[in-house]
C-alpha cells in the first residue's frame, strides 16, 4: 500500500516553491503540470470509489470507468484555462501538454512504487507508452478545440464530441493491453504511432498559428 497524497506532496512542494522564482510561460507550464498531478490523484479517488460501488473487476474498471474519469479530469483544468483566460493557441496547447505530463508523471510514480522499478522493460513501457498516451489524448483535444473555434462551431457538442474521442482512445488502449500477446503489442504501439502522426500534424498546424 502506498500513500498517494504523501507522494504528491513530496513531488509537488519543491515545484510549487520554484514558481516564486520563475515567470511567464514557464510558470504557467509548471502550474498546469501541478494541476495535472492533482487531477491524477482525484481520478484515483473517484475510480477507486466507483470500483467499490459497481463491484467491477480491475480489468473492467480500467476499460469502462477509468478512461471516462481520467479524460474528464484532464479536461477540467484545460477548459478552465480556456474559458477564464482565453489564452493564445500556442499557450493552450502548451498547457494541455503540461497537464498531460503532470498526470502521466504522477501516475507513473505511483505505479512504480507499487510494482517496483527493477524491471527496466516495465519502466520503459510506463514512460514511453502509458505516459505518452495521457499527453497525446489531451493535446489532441486542445487542437480539436482550436479547430472548432476557428471554424466557428465551438460549443457543447464540440466539447462532448472531442472528449468522447479522447475517452474512446484511452479505453481502446486499456482494452488492448489487458490481454497478453499480439493484442498487448498493438496496444503499446497505438500511443506511439498516434504520437508520430500528431507530431507531424502539429508541426504543419502551427505554421499557421499567430
Amino acid at each position: 500500500m502506498i500513500y498517494a497524497e504523501n507522494i504528491l506532496l513530496c513531488i509537488a512542494l519543491p515545484l510549487a516553491i520554484s514558481m516564486f522564482f520563475i515567470q511567464g510561460e514557464l510558470r504557467r507550464y509548471l502550474a498546469a503540470f501541478l494541476l495535472g498531478m492533482v487531477m491524477c490523484l482525484i481520478s484515483a479517488y473517484i475510480g477507486g470509489f466507483m470500483n467499490l460501488v459497481t463491484g467491477m473487476g480491475e480489468n473492467d474498471t480500467s476499460v469502462f470507468i477509468s478512461p471516462v474519469i481520467e479524460e474528464l479530469m484532464k479536461l477540467m483544468p484545460l477548459f478552465f484555462f480556456m474559458v477564464m483566460f482565453a489564452p493564445k493557441e500556442r499557450t493552450l496547447t502548451m498547457l494541455a501538454v503540461a497537464i498531460g505530463s503532470g498526470f502521466a508523471t504522477f501516475e507513473n510514480c505511483c505505479y512504480i512504487l507499487t510494482s517496483g522499478s527493477e524491471n527496466l522493460t516495465y519502466v520503459l513501457i510506463r514512460g514511453f507508452v502509458v505516459g505518452v498516451m495521457h499527453i497525446v489524448s489531451i493535446l489532441a483535444l486542445s487542437v480539436w478545440f482550436i479547430s472548432a473555434k476557428r471554424l466557428n462551431v465551438f460549443g457543447f457538442p464540440a466539447v462532448v464530441g472531442g472528449l468522447s474521442l479522447a475517452m474512446i482512445f484511452h479505453a481502446l488502449y486499456n482494452l488492448l493491453v489487458s490481454e497478453p500477446g499480439t493484442s498487448r503489442i498493438i496496444g503499446y504501439l497505438l500511443p506511439l504511432l498516434t504520437t508520430a502522426g500528431l507530431y507531424y500534424l502539429y508541426r504543419k498546424f502551427f505554421r499557421f498559428l499567430e
